[in-house]
Parts: C-alpha cells; sequence; structure tokens
C-alpha cells in the first residue's frame, strides 16, 4: 500500500500523519472542533475566578451563620462546590499546556475531559444538597432574616455572573470553559432565586417559598447540566466530539477523487478542545502524496480537525473483505 512517502510498509504501521512531523499545510497543534483556531484555555480567569469566589462563600458563611440563615448556608455550600469546579477546571486547562513526552504521547489534554466530568457531577452533587435541604424546610418552614438574606444574595449574584461574563466567549468551544460558565451561570440563578425568595418573604411572610423557589432553581440546573455530563461522559470514552458529523466525514473522503473505500475511521476528543481522526483510505491514485494532501486539507477546512493520521492503501487488506 503506498504511505504518505510513497514507500510500502507494514499494514501494522498508523500510516501518514496530519500533524507535526510532516510538511503538508494541513497540520499543527492548533486543533479544535466548533472553531477555526486555537483556544487559549489556560489563563488568568480561573485564577480571578477563585480568589473572588472563595472570598464571597467565606462571608456568605459567616451571615449564614449570624442570621441562622440555612439558605445562604445551603448556597455558600453551593458556591463552595463551584470554586472547587474552577479549581480542577483551571488545573486541567494548565495541564493541558503541558508538551507531550515519551510517556504520554497526547500529553495531558484527556485532563480537561476528567475535569469537565467532575464539574458535572460537583454540579449534580450540590443540586441534591439543594434539594434535601429544601424538601426539609418545605415541612419545617422557619423565619428567616429577609433583609440579610436579600443584600448578601445580591451580592453573590453581582460575582457570579461577573464570574460567568469571563467565561462566555468559549462556552461553545471548550468544554471546560463551559462548565466554568454553567457554575457560575447556576450560582448567579441560585443567588438571584434568593433574593427573589427573601423579596416575598419580607412582602407576604411566608417562609415557605424560599424552598420552592429553590426546588425550581434546583430544576434549571439540572436541566443545564445534563447536556455537560452527557458530552464529557462520551469524550471521556472517546465518542466522536458534539457536533462532529462522522458518517459526514466518511462521505466526504469516499468523494475524494480516487478513493473507493474507507475503513477503520476514528473520530475523537484529544482534549475539550482539541478533535483527533485516523482513518484508513483505498485508492487507486497514481499520487499518493497529493491524495494525502488533498484528504488533510478537507479534513482542517471542512470538519476543523487538524490532527490526522491517514493510512492509504493501494489494495483491500484482508481486514477489510468489503473493501
Amino acid at each position: 500500500m503506498a504511505h504518505t512517502h510513497g514507500h510500502t510498509h507494514n499494514h501494522r504501521d498508523h500510516g501518514a500523519h496530519g500533524h507535526g512531523s510532516h510538511g503538508h499545510g494541513s497540520h499543527g497543534h492548533d486543533h479544535g472542533h466548533h472553531h477555526h483556531g486555537p483556544v487559549d484555555t489556560g489563563d488568568w480567569r480561573y485564577a480571578v475566578g477563585l480568589i473572588v469566589n472563595l472570598a464571597f462563600v467565606g462571608i456568605e458563611f459567616g451571615a449564614g451563620v449570624y442570621s441562622g440563615s440555612t439558605a445562604l448556608l445551603a448556597d455558600a455550600g453551593h458556591n463552595l462546590s463551584d470554586v472547587l469546579g474552577l479549581a480542577m477546571a483551571g488545573g486541567a486547562a494548565w495541564l493541558a499546556r503541558r508538551a507531550a513526552g515519551p510517556g504520554k504521547t497526547y500529553g495531558y489534554g484527556k485532563a480537561t475531559v476528567l475535569a469537565a466530568l467532575a464539574n458535572a457531577l460537583l454540579l449534580i452533587f450540590a443540586c441534591g444538597g439543594i434539594a434535601i435541604e429544601a424538601v426539609r424546610r418545605l415541612a419545617e418552614p422557619a423565619p428567616v432574616m429577609s433583609g440579610l438574606i436579600m443584600g448578601v444574595a445580591a451580592v453573590g449574584f453581582v460575582i457570579n455572573l461577573g464570574t460567568a461574563l469571563l467565561f462566555m466567549r468559549d462556552r461553545h468551544t471548550d468544554l471546560n470553559a463551559r462548565g466554568a460558565w454553567l457554575h457560575m451561570m447556576a450560582d448567579a440563578a441560585v443567588s438571584i432565586g434568593v433574593v427573589i425568595a427573601g423579596a416575598a418573604i419580607l412582602f407576604t411572610g411566608w417562609s415557605i417559598i424560599d424552598p420552592l423557589v429553590s426546588l425550581v432553581i434546583v430544576a434549571v440546573i439540572l436541566w443545564g447540566t445534563w447536556g455537560l455530563l452527557r458530552d464529557s461522559v462520551n469524550l471521556a470514552l472517546d465518542a466522536a466530539p458534539r457536533g462532529v458529523d462522522v458518517e459526514a466525514i466518511r462521505a466526504a473522503f469516499l468523494a475524494l477523487p480516487g478513493v473507493g473505500a474507507v475503513h477503520d475511521l476514528h473520530v475523537w476528543g484529544l482534549s475539550t478542545t482539541e478533535t483527533a481522526l485516523t482513518a484508513h483510505l483505498v485508492h487507486d491514485r497514481p499520487d499518493p502524496e497529493a491524495l494525502l494532501a488533498e484528504a488533510h486539507r478537507m479534513a482542517r477546512a471542512r470538519f476543523s480537525i487538524r490532527h490526522t493520521t491517514l493510512q492509504l492503501e493501494a489494495g483491500p487488506l484482508p481486514d477489510c473483505p468489503d473493501c
């Protein structure tokens, strides 16, 4: 079969690589899906979010103890889980920037996937804690200090919304940034819910409003978290990233002149922002180098996949009788 440089090689070899070691124009390590440029996931945003939110957790916890408000204590616990989530996301983004080595040839990009998965699980557990507390307070309504609750929650809303806005731009291209954005928006929703509940209690005296609002917010958070959990589990299982149509990629390869069959096509996420592809192309082209260049250009231009490994085969091999 034809290798990228025109020589024959054993079928067990993995063919021509579309990154790093070859000079075709489609190569490089600025990979990504859902975007057409590199995303710098390790930056100052995580540090700012950590410092500001950790300080607020301490203030909110103190206010909860002082006022005897279980709502503020529960919200402080929820905020703390998000601070831990931000720490994991920031740590994973830093790991992803470390260079690959002999033992970890793909580098540490998968750490971003594990962090996204852990973030989703943390959100679900935080929602469980809020729901349990809300149900308990439905059974045993207790008077609360409405004014203090509203004031602290309003400050929390401003802080959480401001932190969320830091990650808004990259939330569609980086699962970790999406996790951080979801965390902070969820906290902002909780905070505004607590403000509204405090105002309602202040004017009506119905303390049962607070746990009811909490349950509604929990449902909203869980709805948003489900997508993050699904995507991060899929990436952990090396499934094709969300929005990448594998059958469309197969059809595009088959549409290349001279390509008669495509097999062993695999598409998976190297990290929350990088997508990789391997495939065997059976062809009858006299110019395998040109075919390889066309295939790399197509993968990059049409599907934003820049980490490609293609094996060119001049005829069907025993492992693919249908070819």
